[in-house]
């Protein structure tokens, strides 16, 4: 009987650990602007609001949960926990703030991350002080760095100057705790992550997959993203953030 029981024990152990211990594969996912294509710059860092919109609806009635980085530890909590993220700070993010507004309900809290060029706030395509401010305040979007200036982060020397300077700068407009950093270009190194360690919580990149826990070396300074562009369709959407 021992040794029957000992043999079920180890089929147990042998077939169910991916079922039982496997860890959530997380989506990430980039934007840049939420707006029209009017033939200015690179098409596909456009997402239109209409597009944008349905792919919020999608999130909603599929049961995920949209989480910034200050609820990480959230994402063993949830169900479905998946990031929006937002590069550089352009002014037409106040689409998505306004659409994660309109679709707000009791049941779906729509939050998202944006990450700031903490030199370019204010110029003329660019969130203002007092944009930044209303969004942080809202409790719906966190506003997080990208950098004082938006250099390749393998190739200067002043790591102080864009990244703690740009934090402090964020942190100063926006009342609230900047811990995460999207590396420009999503280009890292050991040197950038030994940097970034100074001064924030997470790391951001651009590698092109779903997060899940490996247990590696400095693993939340290399989180990876998914890019949603302008010719994504829902359809790929749904592929994209379901892992399939």
């Amino acid at each position: 009987m021992k040794k029957v029981a000992m043999s079920f024990f180890c089929i147990f152990i042998v077939i169910l650990p991916s079922q039982v211990f496997a860890q959530p594969k997380v989506p990430i996912l980039i934007y840049h602007s939420i707006e029209e294509y009017k033939g200015l710059g690179s098409g596909e860092l456009y997402v239109t609001p209409k597009n944008f919109e349905k792919q919020m609806i999608y999130l909603r009635d599929h049961g995920f949960t949209l989480l910034t980085f200050d609820r990480w530890q959230d994402i063993d909590k949830v169900n479905k926990p998946i990031f929006i993220t937002f590069d550089d700070g352009y002014k037409n993010n106040l689409n998505a703030f306004g659409i994660f507004q309109k679709l707000k309900n009791e049941h779906f809290k729509p939050t998202g991350t944006i990450f700031v060029i903490s030199d370019f706030i204010g110029r003329s395509n660019r969130l203002s002080k007092s944009d930044l401010k209303m969004m942080a305040d809202s409790g719906i979007i966190s506003i997080q760095s990208h950098t004082a200036t938006h250099p390749d982060l393998t190739k200067i020397k002043d790591y102080e100057y864009e990244l703690k300077a740009s934090r402090d700068k964020i942190q100063k407009v926006t009342g609230k705790p900047v811990i995460a950093l999207a590396y420009p270009y999503g280009n890292f190194n050991n040197k950038v992550v030994a940097e970034t360690k100074k001064y924030y919580l997470f790391g951001i990149t651009t590698t092109p997959e779903l997060f899940s826990e490996k247990g590696i070396k400095d693993e939340v300074y290399l989180l990876p993203r998914i890019y949603i562009t302008y010719s994504t369709t829902l359809d790929e959407f749904a592929k994209k953030v379901e892992g399939k």
